[in-house]
Order: C-alpha cells, then structure tokens, then sequence
C-alpha cells in the first residue's frame, strides 16, 4: 500500500469522507512537516505459512485464531 503524502490530496479526503479533522490532526501534521511517498507490505507470519503449506485458510496456521465462538485465546 501506498501512503498518501500530498497534504491537499489528505485534506480533500477526510472533508469529503466526512471526517472530523482534528482526530486526524497528527497524520495530518506529519504529512505537513515533511514526509517522503513510501510503499508498505506485510505479509505476515500466517500469510507466509498458509502459502508454503499450501493451508486454504489462514485460520488454519494461527495459534489463536478468532472464531464466531472465541475472541480470546
């Protein structure tokens, strides 16, 4: 994922989705006083095990995973 780093692009968003600007006041901040575009990916551990597995479903290489009957491990 891309971050977005063009400040009016960021505040053009959050007026247009609606959003109350001051909660976003520090991303808009850090956006403001210097920021370079950058890309993000995570895979994540499970991700990586259901694929060298060859696993169908993620829940499959958790620990813990959440279900419709539990939330905590």
């Amino acid at each position: 994922s891309e971050r977005m780093s063009d400040l009016e692009v960021l505040v053009e968003a959050i007026n247009r989705h609606e959003l109350p600007p001051e909660n976003y006041q520090w991303y808009i901040d850090l956006r403001r006083y210097g920021t370079v575009p950058h890309s993000g990916f995570g895979l994540g551990l499970e991700r990586t095990v259901a694929w060298i597995a060859g696993i169908s479903h993620i829940r499959e290489t958790s620990p813990f995973p959440r279900t419709l009957n539990r939330m905590r491990p």
